[in-house]
């Protein structure tokens, strides 16, 4: 028997097997289920009474007798409403039969007592409205969420990916798709006559239309779906008039939605007139468009009634953003690094795929279906925990996929627990003034360590929060902490039943899944209380508490382990990381960590998570660890940074092996070969050039250019153009004589390593493809100063001199590197760790030292 706690948290409405639902603000929803026992797909169109929460009835006062209470039941052109219970400023529900009509005449009223025109909801101050996008109004009063009663298996899934002569869609075109069915069977698209003729790109999207309806597929994805190949297809589509007809419902063509991540929109496009969402909160009739002015910041996302658009790379960023292991966020370098990639994948550099094209055509369909392959794969392996998320939280599954947990996860379950209660909600407010005070992190050794364990505090604050009941003031309902409670509880009871099924089997993999996304959840909720003004329910005295017994509980855990022999080298809210003495094994590390663990309270569980061989400590939170078996692995900005130039970043891995394996003339090897093959020029330009993301506008950099220059823009500049997309990401590097150099970016284009380019490739097109014109001796000084500056904590003063010594200028009396070993430096003691450090702790670590200025 549910509780209503767990209808909180899981809604109510048992209907199994929804894969999509699409939402009018008229009051129409489609909702499109399959089967669970036959997989069959059905479709389900209702009546839903569109609603909003108001502080105050004031703005309908003018309808007079169409303003009628709940109690006395719904009518044509009635509005109603009913007064929630509690204290909470949002305590008016009000509903109407049309949305649109209830929008109008709720700014209508404010109209007037405000004495100017109001035109969107969400103008109107937070404090006094609450509206929500028509597909989370009809999920939230239906009690009915996703995927009950279905693995992740059983949806039907569709993977297409484009091929283009370029990256503008107002000049390159579209020649080849390909696209992986849901049965798993690959298939390319490609142009059927003349290269560049309108009428050949326009057959070639129709069949793509065509094809994706005959498939019905309840989910399309793709890496980089809604950055690259949704608004490049839109704009193709528009310029052509082919119309996309690529939804289940409705007219032709993409609706937009508002994103923190996506593409820049414009105000015309290959896009349906009806207006989506809520009312007052989704573009007007006319305005879902495509490619919009570049100065112009407003992001979208594109969406389609009946299915799901889903992005890969959400779940990449949002993997890399805890785990911090992965090489880059671009397909082909995530398909290697989790083993997606097989020894046959067919690699060609993004800007030649069209020139290939055009004299090995075979070869491109190859590559083009290892795209699609390997995006299947990654949302599989990734995919899981928005899955699982869409089965709790009243959102569509797309939305959730890019959601944030705090505002994105969190506050639909809470507004869906207060209003299946029947209270009123309070509203956003600021705060009082009080500061957030910082977690606690303490560094206490730098250098190198060996026999280095990790003991992991899982979910710390989440169980502080539980240990002493530390909840929101305002949340009268205690809604916050008891989803945290079932969240905990059933994310160990899935943990359990993924450890019981067999590996690799559907249920592992759904109760995986299901675990990660409580997690996530779980995680969030200290932030979500500290969040002051972000969130509804944000509460910076109860944040302080609760960072106040964590500092208390990393303390003793500190002091025990240190009591126990351990050397510590450093702490925070995530574990400790500590050195064991020599000659100890797994056995003694293991019980020393139970022993402290059993001296915390009792919800904080204190679990030990890994051994490492070495251990290399910078600065809080930027460290290198090389385990017993295994690859390196790298933390914090320090030493993995998507603005860090490649060259620096291979030395680094190459001179960490050797410094951690106590070889230090290693060390000092590495640093030559890499000195040396910069000045032969045997590094390829792309691997000294900056990712960079572009934050200015166009006409603001060049109106300030004649006093400041900064290298980004002036190498697009020099590239012959005047104008770029505020966001852009491009990869830059300084070229001789000052000057500023632009490469197409490899995560953009999707190339594939040097050595992969082929003899095919002349001479001059490589030189063209590859200057190699870089400043040799700036970026020398580069990896002395940045790179090898981050091992300076390892070696002894006079070690380092010798180590980085100019090859080519060689001291006369440089001492021999035969005897010199790493070494560990003890900054802190345990009994001084008792002060709360800011996570940003040192510049140092904010940036990989690329520079900016010319």
């Amino acid at each position: 028997m549910s509780t209503m706690e767990d209808e909180w948290l899981w809604g109510w409405d048992p209907t199994p097997g929804i894969v999509s639902v699409w939402a009018e603000p008229d009051g129409r929803a489609f909702i499109w289920r399959r089967l669970p026992d036959t997989g069959a797909l059905v479709r389900e169109d209702v009546r839903f009474r569109p609603w909003l929460l108001l502080a105050s009835l004031e703005d309908l006062a003018h309808l007079g007798g169409r303003l009628r209470p709940e109690r006395d039941g719904p009518a044509p052109h009635r509005v109603t409403y009913e007064e929630l219970e509690g204290p909470g400023a949002l305590r008016f529900l009000v509903r109407a039969d049309d949305g649109r009509a209830l929008s109008t005449a709720v700014l209508q009223g404010a109209s007037r007592r405000l004495g100017r025109t109001q035109n969107h909801l969400r103008d109107l101050p937070a404090e006094a409205v609450l509206v929500m996008p028509p597909e989370e109004q009809y999920l939230i009063a239906s009690g009915r969420t996703y995927f009950r009663g279905l693995g992740f298996d059983a949806l039907h899934r569709l993977q297409f990916d484009l091929e283009t002569t370029g990256l503008d869609p107002d000049r390159d075109r579209i020649f080849l798709v390909a696209l992986r069915a849901p049965d798993g069977h690959t298939e390319v698209l490609e142009i059927q006559g003349k290269d560049g003729d309108d009428d050949v790109e326009a057959d070639l999207l129709q069949r793509l239309v065509d094809r994706i309806r005959a498939l019905d597929p309840d989910v399309i994805e793709n890496h980089n779906l809604h950055g690259f190949d949704l608004p490049f297809l839109a704009r193709r589509a528009q310029r052509l008039g082919v119309p996309l007809a690529l939804g289940r419902a409705g007219a032709p063509g993409l609706r937009q939605r508002p994103s923190a991540r996506g593409a820049s929109l414009g105000d015309t496009g290959n896009a349906s007139p009806g207006a989506r969402g809520a009312p007052g909160t989704r573009e007007a009739p006319g305005q879902e468009g495509a490619w919009r002015s570049p100065d112009r910041q407003r992001r979208s996302r594109y969406t389609v009634p009946g299915r799901e658009l889903i992005d890969t790379m959400d779940a990449v960023m949002r993997h890399d953003f805890s785990a911090r292991d992965l090489p880059g966020h671009g397909l082909k370098a995530v398909a290697r690094h989790f083993g997606l990639a097989g020894p046959d994948r067919e690699l060609i550099t993004g800007a030649r795929v069209h020139q290939v094209f055009r004299t090995d055509p075979e070869r491109v369909r190859r590559y083009a279906c290892d795209d699609v392959k390997e995006a299947a794969g990654l949302a599989h392996l990734l995919g899981g925990a928005a899955f699982a998320l869409a089965r709790m939280a009243p959102r569509r599954y797309e939305r959730l996929a890019d959601a944030g947990p705090a505002t994105g996860v969190l506050d639909p379950l809470l507004v869906r627990a207060y209003l299946r209660a029947g209270a009123a909600l309070p509203a956003h407010e600021p705060g009082d003034g009080t500061s957030h005070s910082g977690a606690a992190l303490h560094l206490f050794a730098t250098g190198v360590a060996r026999r280095v364990v990790k003991a992991d505090v899982a979910s710390l604050y989440p169980s502080l929060m539980r240990q002493y009941r530390i909840g929101p003031k305002r949340d009268r309902l205690g809604a916050l902490l008891a989803l945290v409670e079932r969240l905990v509880d059933q994310r160990l009871a899935a943990k359990s039943r993924a450890r019981a099924a067999p590996p690799g089997s559907p249920e592992r993999h759904t109760n995986e899944a299901l675990s990660a996304a409580m997690k996530i959840v779980v995680n969030s909720a200290y932030g979500y209380l500290g969040a002051v003004g972000l969130t509804r329910f944000s509460d910076v005295h109860a944040a302080n508490e609760v960072t106040r017994r964590g500092r208390e509980v990393l303390g003793l855990l500190c002091r025990e382990l240190a009591a126990r022999g351990v050397t510590l080298l450093e702490a925070d809210t995530d574990g400790v990381y500590f050195a064991v003495p020599e000659g100890w094994g797994e056995p003694d590390e293991r019980r020393v960590v139970a022993e402290v663990g059993a001296l915390l309270p009792s919800r904080v569980q204190l679990e030990f998570e890994g051994r490492y061989a070495a251990m290399l400590s910078h600065e809080p939170k930027n460290y290198a660890l090389q385990p017993y078996e295994g690859p390196l692995v790298l933390r914090g900005v320090a030493f993995r940074s998507s603005r860090a130039e490649p060259f620096g970043e291979d030395f680094l891995r190459r001179a960490l092996r050797c410094l951690l394996a106590g070889d230090i003339p290693g060390v000092r090897e590495a640093y030559v070969a890499s000195v040396t093959a910069l000045r032969r020029r045997e590094i390829p330009t792309r691997d000294v050039t900056a990712r960079v993301r572009l934050t200015k506008p166009s006409a603001q950099y060049l109106a300030t250019r004649a006093r400041r220059r900064e290298l980004p823009y002036e190498a697009v500049l020099a590239s012959g153009r005047t104008r770029w997309e505020i966001g852009e990401r491009v990869r830059v590097y300084r070229a001789t004589g000052g000057r500023a150099g632009l490469l197409p970016d490899p995560e953009a284009a999707e190339g594939e390593p040097e050595s992969a380019v082929g003899a095919s490739t002349s001479a001059s097109a490589r030189a063209a493809c590859d200057p190699r014109d870089y400043d040799v001796d700036y970026y020398a000084r580069l990896l002395r100063e940045t790179f090898a500056a981050r091992l300076a904590r390892a070696l002894a003063p006079e070690d380092f001199i010798a180590v980085f010594d100019d090859p080519e200028q060689p001291s006369l009396f440089a001492p021999s590197l035969a005897h010199a070993r790493p070494i560990l430096t003890i900054v802190q003691e345990p009994q001084q760790a008792e002060i709360a450090v800011p996570a940003e702790t040192s510049p140092s670590v904010q940036g990989a030292g690329s520079p900016t200025g010319l």
